[in-house]
Protein backbone atom coordinates (compact mmCIF):
# COMPACT_ATOMS: atom_id res chain seq x y z
CA UNK A 1 0.00 0.00 0.00
CA UNK A 2 2.97 2.03 0.56
CA UNK A 3 4.12 1.90 -2.93
CA UNK A 4 1.70 2.53 -5.47
CA UNK A 5 4.17 1.19 -8.45
CA UNK A 6 3.58 -2.24 -6.94
CA UNK A 7 0.52 -3.93 -8.11
CA UNK A 8 -1.36 -5.58 -5.28
CA UNK A 9 -1.57 -8.84 -6.28
CA UNK A 10 1.52 -11.33 -7.28
CA UNK A 11 0.08 -12.99 -10.12
CA UNK A 12 3.23 -12.37 -11.68
CA UNK A 13 5.21 -13.95 -9.84
CA UNK A 14 2.82 -16.93 -9.77
CA UNK A 15 2.47 -17.30 -13.51
CA UNK A 16 6.56 -17.03 -13.23
CA UNK A 17 6.59 -19.84 -10.69
CA UNK A 18 3.80 -22.09 -12.54
CA UNK A 19 6.86 -23.78 -14.80
CA UNK A 20 8.84 -24.79 -12.06
CA UNK A 21 6.00 -26.32 -9.81
CA UNK A 22 4.63 -28.26 -13.15
CA UNK A 23 7.97 -29.61 -13.69
CA UNK A 24 8.71 -31.11 -10.13
CA UNK A 25 5.46 -32.73 -10.22
CA UNK A 26 6.16 -34.33 -13.65
CA UNK A 27 9.55 -34.83 -12.81
CA UNK A 28 9.58 -35.71 -9.53
CA UNK A 29 11.66 -33.12 -7.92
CA UNK A 30 15.74 -33.06 -8.00
CA UNK A 31 17.55 -36.22 -6.89
CA UNK A 32 20.58 -33.75 -5.21
CA UNK A 33 21.23 -30.04 -4.41
CA UNK A 34 23.21 -29.87 -7.85
CA UNK A 35 20.49 -31.40 -9.33
CA UNK A 36 18.07 -28.56 -8.15
CA UNK A 37 20.54 -25.50 -8.75
CA UNK A 38 21.18 -26.54 -12.42
CA UNK A 39 17.04 -26.91 -13.02
CA UNK A 40 17.05 -23.49 -11.10
CA UNK A 41 18.78 -21.64 -13.51
CA UNK A 42 17.30 -23.58 -16.88
CA UNK A 43 13.70 -22.59 -15.61
CA UNK A 44 15.36 -18.58 -14.69
CA UNK A 45 17.00 -18.49 -18.10
CA UNK A 46 13.53 -19.65 -19.81
CA UNK A 47 11.81 -17.25 -17.69
CA UNK A 48 13.21 -14.28 -18.37
CA UNK A 49 13.33 -15.31 -21.91
CA UNK A 50 9.81 -15.37 -22.16
CA UNK A 51 9.09 -12.30 -19.77
CA UNK A 52 11.30 -10.02 -21.94
CA UNK A 53 9.68 -11.57 -25.33
CA UNK A 54 13.05 -13.35 -26.17
CA UNK A 55 13.06 -16.37 -28.40
CA UNK A 56 14.89 -18.89 -25.62
CA UNK A 57 16.70 -21.19 -28.34
CA UNK A 58 18.12 -17.52 -29.70
CA UNK A 59 19.70 -17.09 -26.77
CA UNK A 60 20.93 -19.90 -25.89
CA UNK A 61 22.54 -20.09 -29.35
CA UNK A 62 24.04 -16.94 -28.68
CA UNK A 63 25.36 -18.04 -25.55
CA UNK A 64 27.01 -21.33 -26.85
CA UNK A 65 28.51 -19.46 -29.67
CA UNK A 66 30.12 -16.69 -26.79
CA UNK A 67 31.03 -19.86 -24.59
CA UNK A 68 33.23 -21.87 -27.72
CA UNK A 69 34.09 -18.36 -29.29
CA UNK A 70 34.82 -15.39 -26.65
CA UNK A 71 37.14 -13.93 -28.51
CA UNK A 72 34.47 -13.56 -31.36
CA UNK A 73 31.73 -13.19 -29.83
CA UNK A 74 30.13 -11.34 -26.28
CA UNK A 75 28.13 -13.03 -23.85
CA UNK A 76 24.22 -12.32 -24.08
CA UNK A 77 22.67 -10.73 -21.13
CA UNK A 78 19.56 -11.37 -19.79
CA UNK A 79 19.69 -7.98 -17.74
CA UNK A 80 17.72 -5.45 -19.28
CA UNK A 81 19.17 -2.25 -20.86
Amino acid sequence: MTHPEIPPDNNRAERSLRLTVTKRKVGGGSRSMAGFAQTARWLSVIQTCRAQGRSVITFLKQALMAAAAPEKVSMPSLVPG
